[in-house]
């Protein structure tokens, strides 16, 4: 990969995004994982770290190391950011309507986080920056109208293991780059470990899949186990309506006011 070029195309990206839609500021989500300081890093080059505002959002099972690289990103790149526990609000909302199934919880911290970003796009008078990778966003790891809602997405188009790569370009600190991603849900949870298969494995396997278009016995002949090909293809068949916009009706309005088709009017 040409990262230089990569670079060059994915700010002149922001730039132009922003601007053409009047718009000179942003809003980021800073967890302390890798995906978010690749795209902070990445709009404080396109529009200047002035124009860059970052928001870390923890909630009281998050680890405190996710907190400490938020922190330590927002530094290293000189932009302000503000730190709003979701704790209150998350807990609030289950007081009274109690968490039944184990993904109510972070679905919901999800989509407050998500609240949060918003607000904060209307107080600056900016438009929210996504953080999503295509690995995730091909298998549908993401919440609908939480995480994978933004105004725009700039690194969307880059699996994960480019992600690590594009990262060590850009100098993004190694303690982000080096340690296991995690979307922080639990204690001591891990991507790999909740999704079952390596970032490697799994972004060799969407390769083929999406951008080669090999069928499932085609990339069963490049040595992977048909469970774990058949299991990826599954998640991004089963979670296609994330990557869409809600469809719309077209409502026959002829039909609907009794008026014959046939006739002049």
């Amino acid at each position: 990969m040409n990262w230089n070029l990569i670079e060059e195309q994915v700010t002149e990206f922001i730039k132009d995004y922003v601007q053409n839609n009047g718009f000179e500021n942003v809003v980021v989500g800073i967890s302390g994982g890798l995906d978010s300081a690749v795209v902070a890093t990445l709009c404080t080059r396109a529009l200047g770290k002035e124009h860059v505002h970052g928001l870390l959002m923890p909630f009281h099972t998050s680890s405190p190391e996710s907190l400490e690289h938020g922190m330590l990103m927002c530094d290293t790149l000189g932009i302000k950011y503000d730190m709003v526990d979701i704790s209150p609000s998350v807990y609030s909302y289950f007081s009274r309507f109690h968490a039944e199934k184990p993904l109510q919880i972070p679905n919901k911290c999800a989509r407050e986080r998500m609240s949060v970003l918003y607000d904060f796009s209307l107080r600056k008078n900016a438009l929210v920056a996504g953080t999503s990778n295509k690995s995730e966003f091909m298998i549908g790891y993401c919440t609908q109208y939480g995480d994978n809602a933004a105004a725009f997405e700039p690194i969307a188009d880059l699996y994960k293991t480019q992600i690590f790569e594009f990262a060590r370009h850009l100098g993004v600190p190694d303690v982000i780059i080096n340690k296991k991603p995690s979307a922080d849900l639990w204690a001591g949870q891990t991507d790999e470990g909740e999704i079952g298969i390596t970032y490697k494995e799994m972004d060799e396997i969407l390769h083929l899949w999406v951008d080669e278009g090999f069928s499932i016995n085609d990339i069963l002949e490049n040595g992977y186990a048909r469970e774990t090909v058949e299991k990826i293809v599954a998640r991004i068949q089963n979670s296609e309506f994330k990557r869409e916009m809600p469809p719309i009706l077209a409502i026959d309005t002829i039909d609907y006011w009794g008026i014959d088709k046939g006739k002049n009017l």
